[in-house]
């Protein structure tokens, strides 16, 4: 058993385009957690919620099998919250599992997996937007010796607006220049990031049907009103040998449910971070293995996620990798305590010690903050 007597949530700037937000835990035993609850253009409302949280939650003691959820509601609809029920949840686990004298991944269950495979995801850290510009960056990340990686090669194409042959061509030709770069035996995966329609998702496949890309991801909105489309886009892909991916903003076994019942995709990416909390994110594992559906978390943050993404990949019934965000900036590595394995092979080790492994801190992050609530003191959390 254990009393939470500080939670504190710190916010730091990455680059112009990312800010980590982490929320950090106090028993009182004096034993510190850690959870990420990173969402890009939310940091104020996750802070708001978390204030919230904190009063509900200061004082109170929480068993092994505790789950943040089970005791302030079920997540809902709203990403803010989930992020920071999630972050929570994933931090007083830290705490629990460093009091009972193990790894998070042990104290989930026994796994016999101690490393886990990952793909690169190239694309933040892609700054030269050109194709040669990908090209190059692609050839890093497999040099590196990753066997996988993925970009997000559309960004002319806007949600919800038509898109004009001349923004698909220029995501086109970033695809093929990163096919030419890394040859035909690295796995490429494509993120559209909502920005398709039908018929548009379609022109893509029969253009990159040459290219043999392992699997297509977020191509559609995800509301019930391109449920169809979404099923036809799947038979399309598979029938050239591409997968769907997607759900990667769900929240909950109920969130995914429709997207699993519906038979809409091949791989689901739950992410620690908006999922409900790690056991959570283990049973949409599980239920999507009932239906025959891959389950590949979405990690494309920081490293307090990473981390946790990694002892939960470790139970995953079928996960065939897991998303890394490749060397978009080295703070991922200066803002670590403890020994984070290093993920930039493309195979990364689980964290080892007891509970998550590492934590937070360093005068790097102490620079970058820009937000800070829930402690004065913050050698209280960290070092």
């Amino acid at each position: 058993m254990i009393t939470l007597r500080t939670i504190a949530t710190l916010s730091a700037r990455v680059s112009d385009k990312t800010v980590w937000t982490f929320v950090g835990v106090e028993a009182n035993d004096g034993r510190r957690g850690w959870g990420e609850a990173t969402l890009q253009g939310e940091m104020d409302a996750i802070h708001r919620e978390m204030a919230r949280l904190r009063s509900a939650l200061l004082g109170r003691t929480f068993a092994a099998d505790s789950e943040i959820s089970q005791i302030v509601g079920t997540c809902g609809r709203d990403r803010p919250q989930a992020a920071a029920i999630s972050a929570l949840d994933q931090a007083v686990s830290d705490v629990i599992a460093q009091r009972s004298g193990v790894s998070l991944a042990a104290a989930l269950g026994s796994t016999e997996l101690d490393t886990i495979s990952l793909y690169a995801n190239i694309n933040r850290g892609t700054l030269d937007r050109h194709p040669a510009g990908f090209a190059a960056r692609a050839i890093e990340a497999k040099r590196s010796g990753f066997t996988a990686l993925k970009i997000a090669p559309f960004d002319e194409v806007r949600p919800g607006q038509a898109a004009s042959a001349g923004a698909i061509d220029s995501g086109l030709e970033r695809i093929a220049a990163v096919r030419a770069a890394i040859g035909p035996d690295v796995r490429l995966l494509v993120d559209c990031h909502w920005r398709l329609t039908e018929s548009s998702t379609n022109d893509v496949l029969r253009a990159v049907e040459p290219l043999g890309l392992y699997w297509l991801e977020c191509p559609l909105p995800e509301t019930p009103d391109h449920f169809d489309a979404l099923r036809r886009v799947r038979s399309r892909a598979n029938g050239d040998g591409v997968r769907l991916a997607g759900c990667e903003m769900m929240t909950g076994v109920d969130g995914f449910r429709p997207f699993l019942q519906a038979g809409l995709y091949d791989v689901i990416m739950p992410d620690v971070k908006y999922a409900g909390g790690v056991r959570e994110l283990l049973r949409i594992g599980e239920f999507a293995a009932g239906f025959g559906v891959a389950c590949s978390p979405h990690n494309p943050s920081g490293p307090i996620a990473h981390a946790h993404s990694l002892h939960l990949s470790a139970h995953l019934p079928s996960c065939p990798f897991l998303e890394y965000q490749h060397d978009e900036s080295p703070l991922f590595f200066d803002f670590v305590t403890g020994m984070l394995p290093d993920p930039r092979s493309g195979i990364s080790a689980l964290p080892q010690g007891a509970g998550l492994g590492i934590g937070v801190g360093g005068a790097t992050l102490r620079d970058r903050l820009i937000a800070v609530d829930g402690i004065e003191d913050l050698d209280r959390v960290m070092p």
